[in-house]
């Protein structure tokens, strides 16, 4: 049992997915940080474009 635990103790293994979870947290809160900054600007400029295509006027007559 003693020799488990020293195994185990000097096993470094679970240190890369420490690190590839990390990692991958960041990646991931990066990209939401992102998207939600991106999304504000792209819906401000749809509502604009929106209202500059309600404002024209389109003849139906020939």
């Amino acid at each position: 049992m003693e020799k488990l635990i020293r195994t185990f103790a000097r096993s470094e293994d679970g240190a890369v997915t420490v690190d590839w979870v990390v990692l991958t947290a960041a990646i991931v809160g990066l990209g939401l940080a992102v998207i939600l900054s991106v999304a504000s600007g792209a819906s401000d400029m749809a509502t604009g474009v929106g209202g500059h295509l309600n404002d024209g006027k389109v003849t139906t007559t020939y």
